[in-house]
């Protein structure tokens, strides 16, 4: 997939635990910044591809207020019920199609206005899980910890160190919602516990907050300075929460060969400079490094422990803090592209990365990153 579609422009809102502001004017602000960035009016949107849900906001057809602020009135809409990044796939196959030259994509969500873990029950089997109101998106994550805690070695400390990691990082990101300077495995180990083994600085916080890009085909990313390609885009569905091995990343696997392929990539830990995971929780990085071939199955514990994934390392990953920095559902790996397509542009400020060319940015959403999508991104 060589310099067929390119991301021209983007923005986000700062992430925060209650924006005191709409939905629709989230959206408006991130819509208005990417559109002003990019140095064109609305008029110039061919189609606009939201991402929002109906859990969340309380109201179905979740987009029917967001037409407007997302600049689609009297334009080709649509929605997608999940993060932003699954709304980029569906931009992607319209500007691939011919009939659009360029998409706005928008993802937000409002976490100040309902209870964090009830959008995530509704996902579990009705018939039994969701009635017991044992299992929901945290204890289930704890769940996943214990279970590839118990076949890698991993300990608590190693776990709480990833935490540590990208929450030092995220020091530098002025827009991320939680920071820790030198942060160590010990103050994470001290937060407060959810389910065992994870605690409070181990999760991705949800909060209030929308970003948004602009893809342009080919033709028409021609008019624009410093395009950034999509190189290679996979995504894959796993099976349900209790139908499947919770020690690895199977989707996340199978969505990274795709995009690979596509992209030409052999050897992942050399040929990508930069990762931005989507990580709900700590020990999701270290699955990812597996999943993505970063490293041996297993392993991921040693290869965070070389250091490779730290800012100096060899394979930067999330150098923005990633979601446990800010963790917006419909949004968080949206970010993730855009804080990827940054660092190729050298546009990541205080936390930018030397010599980024190639990046890698995937989203997941579903209990236990039941689906997960790979974007690989190239500059010039």
């Amino acid at each position: 997939m060589d310099k067929e579609v390119a991301i021209i422009a983007y923005a986000q809102t700062p992430y925060e635990e209650d924006s005191n502001c709409s939905r629709e004017l989230l959206v408006l602000k991130a819509t208005k910044a990417a559109l002003e960035a990019a140095g064109i009016k609305r008029e110039e949107l061919d189609t606009i591809i939201t991402a929002s849900n109906d859990y969340c906001d309380g109201r179905t057809i979740s987009n029917m207020r967001l037409v407007e602020p997302a600049g689609a009135w009297h334009k080709n809409e649509s929605k997608v019920e999940m993060d932003g990044a699954f709304a980029m796939l569906y931009a992607l196959t319209r500007i691939l199609s011919g009939d659009h030259d360029i998409a706005l994509v928008a993802g937000l969500s409002q976490a100040s206005v309902y209870r964090g873990i009830l959008p995530g029950i509704m996902m579990l089997d009705p018939t039994f899980d969701r009635q017991r109101w044992l299992l929901n998106e945290v204890s289930a994550g704890a769940l996943q910890a214990s279970s590839y805690m118990e076949v890698s070695g991993v300990s608590e400390e190693q776990i709480a160190s990833v935490a540590a990691k990208n929450l030092d990082n995220a020091t530098r990101n002025p827009l991320a919602l939680r920071s820790l300077a030198g942060a160590d495995a010990s103050k994470v180990l001290a937060s407060r516990q959810l389910y065992s083994p994870i605690t409070d600085l181990m999760t991705g916080p949800l909060c209030d907050g929308a970003c948004a890009l602009v893809m342009a085909s080919a033709k028409a990313a021609s008019r624009f300075e410093n395009p950034v390609w999509i190189k290679g885009v996979g995504f894959a569905h796993d099976s349900y929460l209790t139908e499947r091995s919770l020690e690895s990343m199977g989707s996340l696997k199978l969505a990274a060969a795709s995009a690979y392929g596509m992209a030409g990539v052999e050897n992942p830990a050399s040929q990508i400079d930069l990762a931005e995971v989507h990580e709900c929780f700590a020990h999701e990085e270290l699955m990812a490094y597996e999943a993505l071939g970063f490293c041996e199955p297993l392993q991921g514990g040693a290869f965070f422990a070389s250091g490779a994934t730290g800012m100096e390392g060899e394979l930067p990953v999330n150098a923005s803090g990633g979601a446990l920095g800010a963790n917006v559902e419909c949004a968080a790996g949206l970010a993730r592209v855009i804080e990827a397509t940054m660092q190729i542009r050298g546009d990541a400020g205080k936390h930018q990365v030397e010599g980024v060319k190639t990046a890698l940015a995937t989203a997941q959403t579903g209990i236990c990153a039941q689906e997960n999508i790979v974007y690989v991104l190239g500059g010039e």
